[in-house]
């Protein structure tokens, strides 16, 4: 097997993965990255930023920095995989790490997660998003691109679950971001490699393990929506993640994993599971100081289960857009909102739209 060596020169060494993770806390960022033939970068509100008072990376200096992290066993994992996820504490911070390689180097994304789970009002989320905290079953999902706070979302409802209810929560996680307290609810959270072989292991285990309320991290793949539709369906409150940018596109997304003969079946339980779809992405506020969710709600109801059953998913734009007493709203009519109560310029409502010809008739 492979074997990688982390020698480095003198010089090299001087140079401590402590310091840029120090400095990714100290200046708010989302993310490190360690990329050799680059400077190590942060990304600020978004936007990535060079430290040129360090050295242009090499494949060696790289190594020397990111390979300490890592178990043996773990090193031998990314050298057959050829990426790797995992968690890391740093004094009172924890990183999701992602190692991979790039032409035969090692490089590192470093996500930076609070460890304090924030309440939803913290986030600026919409008040309705408490609702979800009273529901006994059904399906949730959490969409939108990477990055743009899908598992805070998540955290921040599971957590005000944990403090109002007696319930067992089961997260299942690749890797675990957030560590919840203890308080009212008992919480097992497993991550792939750590507790569980896999996904699909996991996830069948999960209804011998009684739990009222699953966390799974995020839908990969035909298997995890299968499992995530089936314990949605046998009476649990399933929460999971989705990378999609809207409402209609979700339901389409599900749908078309599954072959064509059980698609049917698939908009059926969908149509009986599905409570809410929230599609999010982080907008940059009006000062650029910092950045606030736009969101796109659906709450399912009678008319909303026959459009899916009935794949007439092109129906859904004018539901979201008619439906604003009942709680739901389109991202444009959102971002429009933003605007008009100066949170966001005009220009960043009309970059973040992604129906265009919505958002110039809000924003004339």
């Amino acid at each position: 097997m492979q074997k990688i060596n982390n020698s480095c020169t003198l010089n090299e060494t001087l140079m401590d993965i402590t310091e840029l993770l120090k400095i990714t806390i100290e200046k708010r960022s989302s993310d490190l990255h360690i990329i050799p033939g680059y400077h190590p970068s942060i990304r600020v509100n978004g936007v990535l930023y060079p430290l040129k008072t360090y050295p242009v990376l090499t494949d060696e200096l790289a190594k020397s920095m990111l390979l300490p992290l890592l178990t043996d066993e773990k090193k031998e994992y990314l050298i057959t995989n050829k990426e790797l996820d995992l968690g890391y504490n740093f004094e009172d911070s924890r990183f999701r790490i992602n190692m991979y390689f790039i032409r035969g180097m090692i490089a590192g994304a470093f996500r930076l997660i609070t460890t304090k789970i924030s309440p939803l009002e913290a986030l600026n989320l919409p008040p309705l998003l408490h609702n979800f905290t009273e529901m006994q079953q059904g399906f949730i999902l959490v969409t939108g691109p990477t990055g743009e706070g899908k598992t805070t979302t998540i955290a921040a409802i599971i957590n005000e679950i944990n403090t109002k209810f007696e319930k067992h929560i089961l997260t299942i996680e690749d890797p675990i971001e957030y560590l919840y307290p203890p308080a009212r609810s008992i919480i097992s959270q497993r991550e792939i490699g750590q507790d569980t072989h896999s996904w699909s292991i996991a996830l069948k285990s999960a209804l011998r393990e009684d739990p009222d309320v699953v966390v799974i991290g995020e839908m990969r793949d035909y298997e995890t929506i299968q499992a995530a539709l089936t314990i949605a369906e046998t009476g649990h409150l399933v929460f999971s993640t989705l990378h999609t940018n809207s409402v209609p596109q979700t339901i389409d997304r599900i749908v078309d994993v599954f072959p064509s003969r059980q698609q049917n079946q698939v908009r059926s339980q969908l149509a009986v599971t599905l409570r809410a779809i929230i599609s999010q992405r982080l907008v940059p506020t009006i000062d650029n100081q910092s950045r606030i969710p736009a969101c796109e709600i659906l709450l399912s109801n009678p008319a909303i289960a026959s459009i899916i059953r009935e794949s007439k998913t092109h129906l859904l734009d004018n539901v979201l857009e008619t439906s604003s007493d009942q709680g739901m709203i389109l991202l444009e009519k959102y971002l429009s909102n933003l605007y008009l109560e100066g949170k966001i310029s005009r220009e960043t409502a009309m970059h973040y739209a992604i129906r265009s010809q919505q958002i110039q008739k809000l924003i004339r």
